[in-house]
């Protein structure tokens, strides 16, 4: 899923992410940030996430921008 970032605890990595898709609201799983390059995350920052078997937002990772659906950056062309 993509996302924004809604609001972020540096101090307890406590916070919520809003999905692009139906805007609702996720809190984060604990260790949401674990093998991200990650440490920190700002308000507005775009993210891509999976949502964990409680409904939390997990796994925070920086979406390409094939992944993100940025206009102009489509799959590869492959020519032969």
């Amino acid at each position: 899923m993509q996302g924004v970032v809604k609001a972020f605890d540096p101090g307890s990595s406590t916070g919520s992410v809003i999905c692009d898709t139906d805007l609702v609201e996720y809190e984060l799983a604990d260790g949401a940030l674990v093998g991200s390059l990650f440490r920190m995350l700002r308000q507005g920052q775009r993210v891509v996430f999976d949502i964990d078997g409680d409904g939390f937002a997990a796994k925070i990772r920086l979406g390409s921008e094939i992944d993100m659906g940025t206009p102009g950056f489509g799959p590869p062309i492959v020519t032969s």
